[in-house]
């Protein structure tokens, strides 16, 4: 592989279309779902990070403030019929703002297991605490993601569900006051 860079912009950016082209080919083509479905309505308040190898956008992440009076639940994509995820428990139960939940996170198959998503989530965690302020980090990790984000320092924090037409998803947490 060639030399990576990492880079990452926002809030009050939106994603160009190279972004998006990778965001759908790694989360949504595979399952199916049309162009488009890859964005999210909050997409230009949120803070991206991607990363390059070979002139070529690899990786891609973003992650933004969950507003105070959110407890995190909100649909799966910004199309028709999307899916509702469901709240994060500790939002409901405690004190954990401000909080930050990363989403539409994920690396090219034939980039993954070369440190990409870890440096990708990295840069999302520290922009947050930096940008935002974040106390707390929230994420909704697909079946086959959340060892990668055990390894990372998060925490399975509610029971399993399914989100339909993309299967069993965990919700997770990770404080970010420990870790920077």
């Amino acid at each position: 592989m060639s030399e990576l860079s990492i880079h990452s912009f926002g809030p009050d950016k939106a994603p160009n279309e190279a972004y998006y082209r990778c965001r759908y080919k790694i989360l949504r083509e595979p399952l199916g779902f049309l162009p488009g479905s890859e964005i999210l309505m909050d997409d230009s308040v949120a803070i991206h990070a991607y990363a390059i190898t070979n002139s070529e956008i690899v990786g891609v992440g973003r992650i933004h403030l969950i507003p105070p009076d959110s407890n995190g639940s909100q649909p799966d994509h910004a199309g028709p019929g999307a899916a509702i995820c469901p709240p994060f428990s500790p939002l409901i139960m405690g004190n954990k703002r401000p909080a930050v939940q990363i989403r539409q996170m994920g690396v090219l198959t034939s980039n993954q297991r070369a440190g990409i998503g870890s440096t990708i989530l990295k840069k999302l965690e520290c922009e947050a605490v930096s940008q935002f302020k974040a106390k707390y980090g929230f994420l909704q990790a697909r079946e086959n993601a959340v060892r990668f984000y055990q390894s990372q320092g998060w925490k399975i924090i509610d029971e399993p569900y399914t989100i339909p037409k993309i299967g069993l998803h965990y919700s997770m947490m990770k404080s970010l006051e420990l870790s920077f």
